[in-house]
C-alpha cells in the first residue's frame, strides 16, 4: 500500500449463500481522489462500500486501510463518512434530533453546524415532523448530512442522488466537489454516468464480480 494510498482493495471476494457477489476487485484509492462505481442493481456495489469500510470481510483477498484512519485498537475506520444502503434513523425522532444523536458519539459537530447542514440541503431544522412521515428524498438528506456534518476525511456514499430531485442533485453534488477542493476523499456508486462527469470522478464498472477501469 503506499503512502498516498487511503484505501486498498486487493482481490478481494465475497460469496452469500452460494451466489459469488464479488470475485477479485481491486481498486486503490488514492488521497483527495474522487472514485465512481458503476454498476446495475445487485451487481455488488454496496457489498464493495462495506468491505471498505470493513463493515465486512472479503472471503479472500484483502481490504487495507490507511493507519492513520485504522490505529491500533480500532476495528472501525476513523473520520470516515459513510451511507450504505438506505439511510438508518429513529423514526419517532425529528431530523434534527436523530442528526444531534449522531453527533452526541464523536462531538465533533454542534447544534448550529448541524442546522447549518440541514438549511444548506433544504431542510427546515425546525421543522416539527417526525422522519417516519419524511419523504425518501428528506430521509436521503439526512443520511447524507449525517455522512459529512463532522468533516469526515473519507466519504463512502453508496447512491448518493437517489430519490433527490434536480435541485437538491445539484446542491449535493457542489457539496462533494467543495469537500474534494478541501482535501477530501470520496467514493460513491451510481447508475447514472451523468453524475461522474458532474463530479470529475474516475470511472470503475463492476462486471461480474470484478472492477473494470472505464474512462
Amino acid at each position: 500500500m503506499t503512502s498516498s494510498a487511503v484505501i486498498d482493495v486487493q482481490a478481494a471476494a465475497k460469496t452469500f449463500r452460494g451466489r459469488v457477489v464479488l470475485r477479485g476487485a481491486d481498486l486503490t484509492v488514492q488521497r483527495n481522489g474522487v472514485y465512481a462505481i458503476l454498476g446495475p442493481n445487485g451487481s455488488g456495489k454496496s457489498v464493495l462500500l462495506r468491505l471498505m469500510s470493513l463493515l465486512l470481510r472479503p472471503d479472500s483477498g484483502s481490504v487495507t486501510i490507511a493507519d492513520e484512519y485504522l490505529p491500533r485498537g480500532r476495528t472501525f475506520p476513523d473520520r470516515f463518512g459513510i451511507l450504505i444502503d438506505r439511510p438508518g434513523y429513529i423514526p419517532g425522532q425529528t431530523g434534527l434530533e436523530n442528526l444531534e444523536a449522531l453527533a452526541r458519539i464523536q462531538r465533533r459537530v454542534d447544534r448550529d453546524g448541524i442546522c447549518e447542514w440541514m438549511r444548506r440541503f433544504g431542510l427546515d431544522p425546525a421543522l416539527p415532523q417526525r422522519m417516519k412521515a419524511y419523504s425518501q428524498g428528506m430521509i436521503q438528506k439526512v443520511g447524507l448530512i449525517q455522512a459529512m456534518m463532522e468533516d469526515q476525511e473519507v466519504l463512502l456514499l453508496d447512491e448518493p442522488f437517489t430519490a433527490l430531485d434536480e435541485l437538491s442533485v445539484e446542491t449535493v453534488a457542489a457539496a462533494v466537489r467543495e469537500l474534494v477542493a478541501a482535501g477530501r476523499t470520496v467514493v460513491f456508486t451510481t447508475h447514472d454516468k451523468s453524475h461522474i462527469t458532474e463530479l470529475d470522478a474516475e470511472p470503475y464498472h463492476l462486471v461480474d464480480g470484478a472492477l473494470v477501469r472505464r474512462g
